[in-house]
């Protein structure tokens, strides 16, 4: 299981949902541009020591992100407010790529055309949307525990 970030804006969220991927073993992917300054001093300078135990990719561009993702055969779910299928519905694999888009904007249509499937997270009608971290909490948690009861 591995989790993407599309271009993202704000530091913070990134640093969260790194951590999320460290303490849970998963796998990380950065698809720059992001919107501000990546690098593990920086990350290391504010308190996060556990990239030790971090898988990280950074990859330059969408386009570059999905040469590899052709390379390893991995579903792209991309998790949505615009969604056509509830999270808790869908059948994950260990194989996935969990997907979250920008804070600021999401993700583009040519991202959302890539997606296998794009899932959304229900939320109280009249609120726009959860932290992306929140969400990138809840779709690991969702996927895990599906992967691990169809392996028992």
């Amino acid at each position: 299981m591995q989790i993407a970030l599309f271009q993202p804006d704000i530091p913070q969220n990134t640093g969260t949902i790194l951590r999320l991927c460290a303490c849970l073993g998963l796998a990380a992917h950065i698809i720059e541009p992001a919107g501000f300054a990546f690098s593990d001093r920086l990350f290391r300078r504010a308190g996060m020591d556990y990239l030790d135990h971090l898988s990280v990719t950074r990859h330059d561009s969408w386009s570059r992100f999905e040469a590899w993702r052709a390379t390893q055969g991995c579903r792209l779910l991309l998790f949505t407010t615009r969604g056509a299928t509830n999270y808790l519905d869908f059948r994950y694999a260990p194989s996935d790529i969990l997907l979250l888009g920008r804070e600021s904007a999401g993700v583009t249509d040519e991202v959302a055309a890539a997606a296998d499937a794009r899932l959304v997270i229900p939320i109280k009608p009249g609120l726009r949307s959860l932290n992306v971290a929140t969400a990138a909490a809840m779709a690991a948690g969702e996927a895990l525990r599906q992967v691990r009861e169809q392996q028992a």
